[in-house]
């Protein structure tokens, strides 16, 4: 059992990688959003990449002509796989995703606590459904928990917001 234990905590990420030349220049404000972002997801996540055997990973995350590029490797920098995966299933939802976080942040200055409970309840729901949309986009590719499918859509939306 203990084995069995010990191998399934190593399918976790230990470093995120996301390419530069991927990104556009951007605030300190939405740098500071994509490193908790990736500091969320590092502390803690299930992650294995189908078929994988051994674990921990890598992920080198980058934007190609408007596609999600996917490149996995172990710790020792071994690449494991590559996925491509388009944003277009996406798309809608980031929008609306940043759509009512701008609502929230502008009702937290003066809305009472029962609008922007309700506010803040549509902004998870949109989060909700986005991690449920890349947790079917990477069925069969990488198995990832609910939970870190949540952590890895807000680096996704980082991401596409600083892409603009």
């Amino acid at each position: 059992m203990q084995d069995q234990d010990a191998e399934k905590s190593s399918h976790h990420l230990v470093h995120i990688h996301l390419d530069e030349f991927s990104l556009t220049r951007s605030t300190p404000d939405v740098e500071k959003e994509r490193a908790i972002a990736v500091y969320d997801l590092l502390e803690q996540n299930n992650f294995r990449p189908t078929g994988s055997e051994v674990g921990p990973y890598k992920l080198d995350l980058s934007i190609v002509e408007n596609r999600l590029l996917f490149k996995v490797s172990l710790e020792n920098d071994d690449l494991l796989c590559e996925h491509i995966l388009s944003l277009t299933p996406l798309r809608r939802i980031i929008r609306d995703y940043f759509s009512v976080c701008a609502t929230y942040f502008e009702a937290i200055k003066s809305a009472s606590p029962a609008k922007i409970e309700a506010i803040d309840m549509g902004r998870r729901g949109l989060h909700n459904e986005g991690s449920e949309i890349l947790q079917q986009r990477l069925d069969g590719k990488i198995e990832i928990d609910f939970n870190t499918a949540r952590r890895l859509f807000t680096l996704i939306c980082a991401l596409h917001y600083v892409r603009g």
